[in-house]
């Protein structure tokens, strides 16, 4: 130990993590309503515990004074994805962003582990501002698919279980495992275009569902009660009969006495 501040040193990084989350979400939200599909899943960030920052520097043979350049993972982002075909486009969002600069990248997709460990992964150099300034700080970023990430998660535990001593037995259970969440990224990437069409479809009625039954609620708001109230009785039975084109005309006509309804306003 150097008699460091530890919580001094990780703000830098718990800050990056922070704001490297909320601009992932922002990214798929944007992504979604121009594209309609975005090749982000869901984010997920953490920053090493001080001990296992002790711990890798150990094993990495890094010196306490070379933390934040021989460490690249105390900031740490994962981005989940449905396919493997997503991987290469989120990677790509990243080389193409201006607020972050890549230092280098491990392709472990294509050139998984030898224990079946399958993942990408960026090291960024990304710029924090602090009340002392800018500091840059490394961060990685883990692109991989659901069912890698499942895989990892597995792996992670029962390596800190065992000590990273796996028996015998349970390395080859990993690697049938592996090969197996490998098959069934193969076989939702064989059928991504149905999936893909399914989500949009189910995302359509939804949107639509919510956007009824707000605008009921503005009609209540302008105390066209009589009104209101008819119409949540015909979206009730047009949803127990789940007719969404008529879902589609009763939104029309709604849309229609709402018009009505501030055109009578003061």
């Amino acid at each position: 130990m150097d008699g460091r501040d530890w919580r001094k040193f990780l703000y830098p990084y718990e800050q990056s993590v922070d704001e490297l989350k909320v601009k992932f979400k922002s990214l798929r939200t944007e992504l979604k309503q121009l594209e309609d599909f975005s090749p982000i899943e869901f984010v997920t960030g953490r920053v090493k515990k001080v001990s296992s920052i002790l711990e890798k520097a150990r094993k990495l043979n890094v010196s306490m004074d070379h933390l934040e350049t021989g460490i690249e993972d105390i900031a740490g982002i994962r981005v989940m994805c449905q396919f493997v075909e997503d991987i290469e486009r989120v990677v790509e969002l990243i080389h193409e962003r201006q607020d972050m600069d890549v230092v280098y990248e491990k392709d472990y997709v294509n050139n998984n582990k030898p224990s079946g460990y399958r993942s990408y992964h960026v090291i960024v150099e990304y710029p924090v501002q602090t009340a002392l300034g800018v500091k840059k700080v490394l961060a990685e970023i883990q692109i991989r698919t659901l069912a890698m990430n499942f895989w990892a998660t597995i792996e992670h535990s029962l390596n800190y279980k065992y000590k990273e001593k796996l028996p015998k037995e349970v390395v080859t259970r990993l690697e049938k495992a592996a090969e197996a969440a490998f098959k069934l990224d193969e076989e939702m990437s064989s059928i991504r275009e149905e999936i893909v069409d399914a989500q949009k479809d189910f995302a359509t009625k939804s949107d639509l569902v919510y956007k009824v039954l707000s605008d009921i609620q503005v009609l209540f708001f302008y105390r066209r009660v009589k009104e209101a109230a008819a119409f949540q009785l015909r979206f009730n039975e047009i949803w127990e009969e789940e007719d969404y084109l008529s879902m589609w005309q009763l939104s029309e006509e709604i849309q229609q006495a709402l018009s009505l309804a501030k055109g009578d306003q003061p």
